[in-house]
């Protein structure tokens, strides 16, 4: 759900804008998390091409589930262990 979120703020980027910093959901795996974080349009879809792969907040991490790709400034990318990845592909996330 949250990703569908991110996909509707990207897309009301105006043209030009691509550089500039827009606040996006975090993606976590704690669902009543709705804290915001933020990164360039480019960024979140750079993110996006990965399917297994989302935007969280530092110490938003679940080393149970997912693994640490990248970290920088205000934000971790995290990838879904292939276990997890099937079943969030799955739902629909």
């Amino acid at each position: 759900m949250l990703r569908r979120v991110n996909d509707a703020i990207d897309r009301g980027q105006w043209p030009g804008e691509e550089d500039a910093r827009t606040t996006f959901r975090c993606e976590c795996a704690e669902r009543l998390c709705n804290r915001m974080l933020e990164l360039t349009p480019a960024e979140y879809e750079r993110v996006r091409a990965h399917p297994r792969r989302f935007v969280v907040l530092p110490g938003h991490e679940r080393p149970d589930i997912e693994v640490v790709v990248e970290t920088q400034p205000g934000y971790v990318v995290v990838e879904k262990r292939p276990e997890v990845g099937r079943a969030a592909r799955d739902a629909g996330a």
